[in-house]
């Protein structure tokens, strides 16, 4: 069994407009420095090569990937760095221009040192990037392929290797008849499960709900205090977000001069309010849309479980703390978010661990569609949905976003990914609502539609998954 992935880990604070494009090859930069920097081969480096390959090189520039691989190499946070210190790093090298390693080793670099190559394709993601360091005489000192897997997770070469084995061998066991019992698996965790099957198992043997069996999972690996603060923390941040991109007006960056609406939308939505209308829909579109425009826009955003899909769970969560007045009070509110989260990662860690949540290699179902079962298994938990309902709603979700492309206009995480957040919140929350009219049962189980959203990820032609090459990217006149 992989290990288990954290709600801590999943959501992750950083900047826009991308995790995979942008968070993940900034990670991987400052991982390639670190280890030059570990091993006491820094002071040696004389130049340095990066080569964005696959998806990375076709939608590198819209999603500002090589300033993100810059920024990495200076050393620089996503989680806690100033967000405009990214936007132009790249084409500031220009012919030559000197750059601190980590902070603390200075180089020359040049923006051709940083190359993408949209038609070089790596064996094991699309994501795929190579650094290169050289020394005076130009003899490499190290050179190391890294994959951007998806929700700024990064493995290199060998790393991804070494997990499609552990897969290969589970799967080898598993048709020998040797499976494992997950609950003797030492994974680090007193309740690991390899899919959803195993999940309600384990909530029905143990009388647990979705929310409780992830905490137990995340205190048995950091001190509930730890835990408690890092979800308050997370959602903190996914709020500030949506109460910044409500504030903020003004044109996204990029050549489709893309005006915010948020702000707008939220001036009339507080004009209609007054009147007596019923604006509560419209007030869900709007928090994903801000968040998403803040997004695009370079800014802090929390990945949930990806930045393209970023809008999506803040939003719920805004909403049905606007809708359910019993979560007034600060403490109910803080619990309820809780449950919130973890429900969601939850049901996130399944979309990582058995499909994809990486646009370049599931389309944007495995972005938008991911984080749209989360929210609605996270907004069942909070309304009281059973183990059984959560798991409909997150299928119901899902069953509703198999095939979605990822299709982005110029190669910017705009159009139409902003809208496509604020349906897909809504989706959300119709999923769960339909699921909590059920007991539970149904005939599509959540393990046989992320096993779909797989296969059709396989299925998917490559110009509809991240590349710019097809639909909508190539179908809508930039002016």
């Amino acid at each position: 069994m992989s290990a288990y992935v954290s709600a801590l880990d999943l959501f992750s604070i950083g900047v826009g407009p991308s995790s995979s494009h942008t968070v993940g090859p900034m990670r991987a930069a400052t991982a390639f420095v670190t280890g030059l920097a570990e091993r006491g081969e820094l002071s040696r480096v004389a130049a340095l090569r990066v080569v964005l390959c696959g998806s990375l090189g076709a939608t590198g520039i819209g999603h500002g990937t090589p300033d993100a691989v810059v920024a990495g190499l200076v050393g620089l946070d996503p989680r806690t760095c100033d967000p405009g210190r990214l936007p132009g790093g790249w084409e500031k090298l220009g012919d030559g221009t000197p750059v601190d390693l980590l902070g603390e080793h200075r180089i020359t670099l040049t923006s051709s040192d940083v190359r993408l190559a949209p038609l070089t394709h790596l064996p094991g993601h699309p994501n795929g990037m190579r650094f290169t360091a050289l020394d005076a005489a130009g003899t490499t000192i190290s050179e190391v392929v890294s994959y951007s897997v998806g929700g700024g997770f990064v493995l290199t070469a060998d790393e991804l290797a070494a997990a499609a084995a552990d897969e290969a061998a589970q799967v080898a066991a598993e048709l020998a008849g040797e499976a494992i019992d997950p609950a003797t698996e030492p994974t680090g965790v007193p309740y690991p499960f390899a899919n959803a099957a195993e999940l309600l198992a384990t909530c029905e043997r143990h009388g647990l709900t979705i929310a409780e069996a992830a905490w137990a999972n995340e205190t048995a690996l950091r001190p509930a205090v730890e835990v408690g603060a890092g979800l308050d923390t997370i959602w903190q941040a996914m709020s500030a977000c949506v109460d910044a991109g409500l504030q903020r007006e003004g044109v996204l960056p990029g050549r489709l001069k893309v005006r915010r609406r948020a702000r707008a939308q939220r001036e009339r939505l507080e004009a209609a309010q007054a009147q007596g209308v019923d604006t509560t829909i419209e007030w869900l579109q709007a928090f994903a849309m801000a968040v998403n425009e803040e997004n695009a826009d370079g800014r802090r955003v929390v990945t949930a479980p990806t930045n393209g899909a970023a809008g999506i769970i803040p939003a719920v969560g805004r909403h049905v703390l606007r809708t359910r007045p019993e979560l007034a009070d600060a403490g109910r509110a803080e619990t309820a978010m809780r449950t919130y989260l973890l429900t969601a990662a939850a049901i996130g860690a399944l979309y990582k661990r058995n499909a994809s949540i990486s646009g370049a290699e599931a389309g944007c179902q495995g972005e938008v569609g991911s984080a749209c079962s989360m929210a609605a298994a996270g907004v069942c938990a909070v309304l009281g949905g059973t183990p059984a309902q959560v798991e409909n709603a997150a299928e119901i979700a899902m069953e509703h976003n198999l095939g979605l492309t990822c299709d982005p206009v110029g190669g910017l995480v705009q159009v139409p990914c902003i809208e496509r957040n604020a349906i897909a919140a809504c989706t959300a929350v119709s999923a769960a609502r339909l699921a909590l009219q059920g007991d539970g049962s149904h005939v599509v189980s959540l393990d046989t539609v992320i096993e779909t959203m797989r296969q059709t990820g396989v299925d998917m032609s490559t110009k509809y998954k991240e590349t710019s090459t097809g639909g909508l990217a190539v179908n809508v006149v930039e002016c």
